[in-house]
């Protein structure tokens, strides 16, 4: 794998590395659904985000629905299927922006990285975190570090015998760490992600 000849230059990532294997990252299609997935799933496991997302998928005719779709469905169904409030109105935000910004999978193809989080962070209920889970996860894109993530910070600290009494110094600890996987720290995070899973 090309990303691996970087990765394994790290001695302790390296020790990862040999006792499994990832998956290729790859684009994937209809980004405004998951974003909509990334918005139901916040605050829940897994197993119970992928039911009331399968609750919303029955709402329509689809599998595929468009934003126009989902903003036409009435705020008390969306909430009749476990979401609250606030994820009520994330989700109508969302699919309301994708419809004012003409948004297609191919616009947001071609913009940056940064370009990407700064335009989707103007959503409300779309933060940074979850905008680099859609780029590493269905824009293919393989130079994301996810700082901010629970897994990855808990896993690192671990790793590298990080002190997370002083929240600000362990965050540039890990930049710095990082520096070493670029550019392709998306791997990097996929295998820590993935060792956490197996301890």
């Amino acid at each position: 794998m090309h990303y691996k000849k970087i990765l394994v230059q790290d001695k302790l990532l390296r020790k990862i590395i040999v006792s499994y294997e990832i998956a290729e990252i790859k684009k994937k299609k209809h980004i405004h659904l998951h974003l909509c997935h990334a918005v139901i799933s916040q605050q829940l496991s897994t197993k119970v985000a992928d039911v009331i997302y399968q609750r919303f998928l029955g709402f329509f005719d689809t599998r595929y629905p468009t934003p126009a779709s989902i903003l036409a469905i009435p705020d008390e169904q969306l909430r009749s299927i476990g979401l609250s409030n606030a994820k009520t109105a994330y989700v109508k935000n969302l699919a309301d922006f994708f419809i004012r910004e003409k948004l297609t999978d191919t616009k947001l193809y071609k913009m940056g990285d940064e370009e990407l989080i700064n335009y989707l962070t103007q959503i409300k209920g779309i933060g940074r975190w979850t905008v680099e889970m859609i780029l590493m996860s269905c824009l293919g894109r393989e130079d994301v570090f996810a700082a901010d993530d629970l897994g990855i910070r808990q896993t690192m600290c671990h790793m590298y015998a990080l002190d997370e009494s002083n929240p600000r110094l362990l965050k540039a600890q890990m930049h710095e760490i990082a520096e070493k996987w670029r550019p392709y720290r998306t791997y990097a995070c996929r295998y820590l992600w993935g060792w956490k899973d197996k301890t």
